[in-house]
């Protein structure tokens, strides 16, 4: 019997035909790289692939490394095997990866969501015959709204603290969830003001040619006033920190798909919580796996039991694997480890 194309070992995702890593955990030569997080990018493998749009923010997180990009639809071979990149639509650079060989093609989403979201290229469904999926919010409680609904609310919560004299701070990582609200806040209440840590990312993103909504780094010359009555995009970890109570009075929030569960809002000690997830929700998972024509569906992350069943039932030659993604900062609350089946 042949051997599966891709196959899961103790450092990543394996082709053994080509003799690379798919978004490796462990060190290894070569390294296809789906995304700059750092639960998927990580530091110490000796050559390094990833999407154009990836490289400066790579770099910047990871130093002076080995790395070579392309284009989306744009192939190259390694070792006789062709390796492509398709749009993802979770983060600037995000990637699909599209490995075939010998008529035999697999595709590997890393981390992808469906809407448009006005920053990244939206997620572009490929054909394959196994596509390994991540399933986050693999789970029907998650469905998301329309994400405009979403930047209003942030955008009136904001006008209603300025109007009393609160700082707002609104938290998101700072790859993907910042230049989304960035790019969708309303300049005219006040102010935009960046946390170091996502203006250091969006330098990054800056010398890869990307152009964002204006907005300015905080420092300690910043005039309180102007922050006042501005909005402050900072990184999750800034949350009650000694550097944001510096700010008092100030009114916090935090984006994330992880707050449709009943208290997270509580355990995070946000003022707000708004459910805006850069992952796809149940609905937009089932329509990406349908859409790209596959027979074999693998899991790596999320409510992958509960939701490979559910594609078995479907018809899917379903199955989960264990990996080690998952762990960026914004799509975990902080002191917990998501388990299958928490709702």
């Amino acid at each position: 019997m042949a051997k599966p194309l891709l196959q899961f070992n103790d450092r990543g995702i394996y082709c053994e035909a080509g003799d690379f890593y798919i978004d490796p955990w462990k060190p290894v030569d070569y390294a296809v790289i789906t995304h700059a997080h750092s639960d998927h990018a990580r530091w110490g493998h000796k050559h390094y692939l990833a999407h154009k749009l990836s490289e400066r923010v790579l770099r910047y997180r990871l130093g002076e490394i080995l790395l070579d990009t392309l284009e989306y639809g744009e192939t190259v071979v390694h070792k006789g095997v062709k390796i492509s990149f398709y749009p993802a639509g979770h983060v600037i650079g995000s990637a699909q990866v599209r490995v075939e060989f010998r008529g035999e093609v697999w595709v590997v989403s890393g981390d992808y969501k469906l809407e448009d979201d006005g920053v990244c290229i939206p997620f572009e469904p490929v054909r394959c015959h196994t596509f390994i999926s991540e399933c986050t919010f693999g789970m029907p409680v998650y469905k998301w709204r329309d994400p405009a609904e979403i930047h209003e609310d942030i955008n009136n919560w904001w006008k209603r603290n300025s109007g009393e004299g609160r700082t707002t701070f609104i938290a998101g990582y700072s790859l993907g969830k910042a230049q989304r609200i960035l790019q969708h806040l309303d300049p005219s209440v006040g102010k935009i003001f960046l946390h170091g840590v996502i203006a250091n990312t969006h330098d990054a993103l800056a010398q890869n040619g990307i152009e964002l909504m204006s907005a300015e780094r905080i420092t300690v010359e910043t005039p309180r006033d102007e922050i006042r009555k501005g909005i402050v995009l900072c990184p999750p970890s800034a949350a009650g920190s000694p550097w944001m109570r510096k700010f008092s009075p100030y009114s916090f929030g935090y984006c994330s798909g992880w707050m449709a569960l009943r208290g997270a809002k509580r355990r995070l000690a946000a003022d707000r919580g708004f459910i805006l997830s850069d992952h796809a929700d149940w609905p937009g998972l089932i329509k990406a796996i349908d859409a790209t024509g596959c027979e074999c569906v693998c899991l790596t992350h999320g409510y992958t039991a509960s939701f490979s069943r559910y594609l078995r039932e479907k018809g899917y030659n379903a199955h989960e694997a264990h990996t080690f993604y998952g762990e960026e900062e914004d799509e975990a609350l902080p002191g917990e480890t998501k388990k299958e089946g928490e709702i």
